[in-house]
């Protein structure tokens, strides 16, 4: 059984069909679905999709396009959605230099804000970065050595198996920047870039392996090959696996069952005794 960790069900390409898709996520043998919201609208949307559906969560968070347009009440309201019990992480967070849709200073403020707002919480943050993994670097260190004890355990209440700090997703990094997440409590997610021509994460994924990685589709975006172009959505999860196992030479169950403990141990997801 997978989990997709990061699927915008909320998009509007889902608007006339999202009960086939989500069928044929089921039939595809998804278990569970995290749907990160990227502003306060998509937030509310991902929570409803959660209350509505027993097998998908949330993520509440505003994404750095949008980091200009938060206000104190605005990031109230996320901290209010963040309370909910299907809310499992905030995200979409983080930082990204390719498009600088908002100034990189404000970009950097509202990152630091919504890290401080998981911290408060004790929720993992689920990270955007595209071409700043050197300053969200900086921006988590320096939160985590404010707040060592942030999803450590240490005295506070955290549900059973809970583990990690967070997830980057989509990571296009190396395997040397991969290992310094997994050494400061963080996971990578790979969609479906892993199965395009000449990828760019093929070197990395042989050299971390699985033990630290979760998979993701980013539906609708990022649809893997044989079906790059068209829409992407969360039963296409198992072109990745297969794709990851052919890399590592392991079985696709494997795949499955590690990368969807990690997302269970990460978001809290379900009963952990039996994985």
């Amino acid at each position: 059984m997978y989990i997709d960790s990061h699927a915008h069900l909320f998009n509007e390409d889902f608007a006339n069909d999202l009960n086939d898709v989500l069928h044929r996520a089921r039939d595809a043998g998804i278990d569970c679905i995290v749907v990160p919201g990227t502003d306060n609208k998509t937030s509310r949307e991902a929570l409803e999709l959660a209350e509505q559906h027993e097998f998908i969560y949330a993520c509440v968070g505003f994404h750095p396009h949008d980091a200009m347009k938060l206000t104190d009440g605005l990031l109230a309201e996320i901290e209010t959605m963040s309370d909910h019990p299907k809310v499992v992480a905030i995200g979409e967070i983080g930082l990204d230099y390719h498009y600088d849709f908002s100034p990189r200073d404000r970009q950097i403020a509202v990152f630091r804000e919504q890290i401080w707002l998981a911290i408060r919480k004790n929720l993992p943050i689920v990270v955007h970065t595209r071409e700043s993994l050197n300053d969200t670097f900086e921006v988590v260190e320096q939160c985590m050595l404010d707040q060592p004890h942030w999803r450590s355990g240490e005295g506070v209440a955290l549900k059973a198996g809970n583990s990690g700090r967070g997830v980057f997703h989509c990571f296009t990094g190396t395997a040397s920047e991969a290992a310094h997440l997994f050494n400061r409590g963080f996971f990578v997610s790979y969609p479906g870039i892993v199965t395009f021509k000449n990828s760019p994460v093929t070197d990395t994924l042989r050299q971390i392996g699985c033990e630290n990685i979760l998979l993701e589709t980013d539906s609708p975006y990022m649809a893997p090959v044989p079906l790059r172009g068209k829409r992407n959505e969360p039963a296409h999860i198992a072109y990745i696996g297969k794709k990851i196992s052919e890399f590592l030479g392991l079985s696709e169950a494997e795949i499955a069952r590690v990368t969807s403990l990690n997302a269970r141990k990460l978001f809290s997801l379900g009963d952990l005794r039996h994985m």
